[in-house]
């Protein structure tokens, strides 16, 4: 039996899609093949609130045509907002459509400052605090266009009113949430743990998950074991090691380890908890 305090409620969203080469996924891939990925979000129940884990797209920066031009106009990356009113921001509409008000958020974690996981961090901040590693952030605003050109841009995080709560490695976030260095696809990026109350663990039969986000893309990259294909700063074999290390962190703990945008897996993963498809 659980006896620490613990997350109370697991809720996967899909916040849109984005289609691009497998090699950006999987190290050595076909840049031929194309695969329609989910861009994904987690909201986590604690005590006093929920800890949403990531944010999706910054929407300004899809729809108006003069910003799409400017951050995505390469051809090979296309982003896809999920299906929401029109002007209606996706992440918001996830948030109604599994029943929890946006003020009930409490804080935001982000796993890293790439576009699809830190772009509807404005919805949130300055409101609420935002957990981060410090070396991520640090790198994201580093003068030049070296963060830029590796898909951080500023325009999504740079605000001095953002209540930065920066952590330095592991790191536990709330009771029952843990923060995972998994460093290589960015220079701090996170990946993140979850133990669930004995209640949650019951009902989903499984007692934590383990949420890689971008560390791992996909389930291939998981079983086999292949680096990911986006990485800044190291050689493919660091993004090796971070799978090893979430992989023996679910097989410890008996808790089911979960890529960050696998298109089957991810909306099997929705399905199955009761979170209806967008």
């Amino acid at each position: 039996m659980t006896t620490a305090p613990a997350v109370r409620r697991v809720i996967p969203l899909t916040l849109g899609w984005e289609t691009l080469p497998k090699s950006i996924s999987v190290h050595g891939a076909d840049p031929a093949i194309r695969l329609r990925e989910p861009v994904p979000g987690v909201l986590v129940e604690v005590d006093g609130g929920w800890i949403l884990l990531d944010t999706g797209y910054n929407t300004t920066l899809v729809r108006d045509p003069w910003l799409h031009r400017r951050f995505h106009g390469d051809p090979d990356f296309v982003a896809e907002l999920a299906p929401c009113v029109p002007g209606e921001e996706p992440l918001l509409a996830a948030l109604a459509m599994v029943g929890v008000d946006p003020g009930d958020v409490v804080a935001v974690a982000l796993s890293h400052l790439h576009s699809d996981h830190a772009g509807g961090l404005r919805l949130f901040a300055p409101d609420v605090p935002v957990y981060c590693q410090r070396r991520e952030l640090e790198y994201g605003l580093r003068p030049g266009p070296e963060p830029e050109s590796h898909g951080l841009w500023r325009i999504n995080f740079d605000d001095p009113a953002i209540d930065w709560r920066l952590v330095d490695g592991d790191a536990e976030l709330a009771p029952g949430l843990e923060a995972v260095a998994t460093y290589g696809h960015t220079v701090g990026h996170q990946s993140f743990v979850v133990r669930l109350g004995d209640d949650a663990a019951l009902a989903m039969d499984c007692p934590g998950y383990v949420f890689a986000f971008d560390a791992a893309d996909l389930t291939e990259n998981l079983e086999e074991e292949l680096a990911v294909g986006s990485f800044i700063d190291c050689t493919p074999e660091v993004t090796i090691e971070a799978i090893r290390r979430l992989k023996a962190i679910a097989q410890q703990r008996g808790y089911r380890l979960l890529p960050g945008h696998d298109p089957h897996a991810w909306p099997a993963f929705a399905a199955e908890i009761g979170v209806p498809g967008p």
